[in-house]
């Protein structure tokens, strides 16, 4: 009788009133949204829930979009093999063995680049389907265990070098670098050495800040400003993900508005240009990273554990010139 009253009477509050309902309803914690800050909704379509779209897995990681096939490519770092996944859902071995492989990428012509976790590199599939070793060592001692990548707008390729992936007298390099790779591919350089545990990275829509989470104890992203050079500088706290729940900050993604969307405790952990974290996307498995997909890149896609998720969203994502 109150509803029925409410509803004549005062339409205006009782529609208020059902807006409150769904946006509580959509920041529960069993939900696929959770909403920290405001204007958290409005990156997403209303109706946008987490759908699974293949699973069976061992642990996933890397997924990059191809635009020429209209497929996400992904690792499977276990299972030493490269997925494919089509836009109607079908599963296909890219590339076995893989090395290992975790990070991936593509160049600018579209090739793709990957962090070969066990064999302690980085290379590139040509479009015949050779392979390329673009780094494997640095003064002369083995890299650690290659683990994300991104590559620059001039062609620049930058990974991130953790010793997650071999024992800890395997590991002859001093530090767990970041490294740059510069575009003709003939000179390597640390552009940052203090990590303990460099994970995901992802450059902002202008490319003039490079975003590199460490997801060692200090469970924190940093932020750097990027020269002319490529070389970095200017490194600060962006986030302290340092929480309760167990995760760690790992792949990361933006999108074309500069919001930054990174796997970590729960979910993907979503934050403003400013680094006010806005909410969570919450994910069924603890997620490992994301990528922009689809013709229209309003899709992020989700590696998380043994499966492979995606959510629609508003903003398109940042697509470089990547064919």
């Amino acid at each position: 009788m109150f509803l029925n009253r409410l509803t004549h009477q005062h339409p205006q509050i009782f529609q208020q009133a059902q807006k409150w309902v769904k946006d509580i309803q959509r920041s529960l914690p069993g939900g696929a949204l959770e909403a920290k800050g405001a204007g958290f909704a409005n990156l997403f379509p209303r109706r946008a829930r987490v759908q699974r779209l293949a699973t069976g897995f061992r642990f996933t990681e890397g997924p990059v979009w191809s635009v020429q096939t209209r497929s996400l490519i992904f690792s499977d770092i276990p299972a030493n093999k490269i997925f494919t996944i089509t836009l109607n859902g079908r599963v296909e071995i890219f590339r076995n063995p893989s090395g290992n492989s975790n990070g991936l990428t593509l160049d600018l012509q579209g090739r793709l680049i990957a962090c070969e976790h066990g064999n302690r590199r980085v290379s590139r599939t040509e479009h015949d389907g050779s392979m390329t070793i673009l780094a494997d060592s640095f003064n002369g001692k083995p890299l650690n265990s290659p683990n994300d990548v991104v590559v620059k707008n001039d062609g620049a390729v930058y990974f991130t070098d953790p010793p997650y992936g071999i024992k800890p007298e395997q590991q002859v390099q001093s530090i767990q670098g970041v490294y740059r790779l510069s575009p003709d591919g003939k000179e390597l350089q640390v552009v940052a050495h203090d990590f303990k545990g460099p994970n995901g990275l992802a450059f902002s829509p202008d490319e003039t800040q490079l975003f590199i989470d460490d997801s060692s104890t200090r469970r924190h992203i940093r932020v750097f400003d990027v020269r002319a050079d490529g070389t970095l500088a200017n490194g600060r706290l962006f986030y302290d993900m340092n929480v309760k729940e167990t995760g760690s900050p790992d792949g990361m993604k933006v999108d074309s508005n500069g919001y930054l969307f990174c796997t970590g405790p729960g979910g993907i952990w979503v934050f403003d240009p400013t680094g006010r974290h806005v909410g969570r996307i919450l994910i069924p498995e603890q997620p490992a990273n994301c990528a922009w997909g689809d013709d229209d890149f309003c899709s992020l896609y989700i590696t998380a554990r043994t499966s492979v998720y995606r959510i629609r969203v508003n903003t398109p994502g940042i697509t470089m010139s990547r064919p």
